[in-house]
């Protein structure tokens, strides 16, 4: 394994525990979603010149309209609960309360 591989790698498994054990803030959790996307937007940049394939040339600008779209929803998500519930502890946010 190539060390480029190893850091795509690594990134992705480190933003993933980030997002499953340090959960208390939405903002925090935001962030480690975007460094998921941004570690899985490179690795797909890489993938069609490594392996010559020009069909997926495409998939790393579909992927990154995904991302762009999921943070507006993020943000706005965040903005919505700070306004409702006065803070951004994910604890505030229980479904059988709203």
């Amino acid at each position: 394994m190539s060390p480029l591989h190893l850091s795509f790698y690594s990134t992705f498994v480190l933003s993933g525990l980030g997002l499953a054990f340090h959960r208390t803030h939405l903002v925090s959790t935001l962030l480690c979603l975007e460094s998921i996307m941004l570690s899985m937007f490179v690795g797909l940049t890489i993938w069609p010149i490594e392996n010559q394939t020009p069909s997926f040339t495409m998939v790393p600008i579909i992927m990154l309209t995904f991302s762009a779209c999921e943070a507006g929803t993020g943000l706005a998500i965040l903005v919505a609960s700070t306004r409702t519930h006065g803070s951004d502890h994910l604890h505030n946010l229980n479904l059988l309360q709203c």
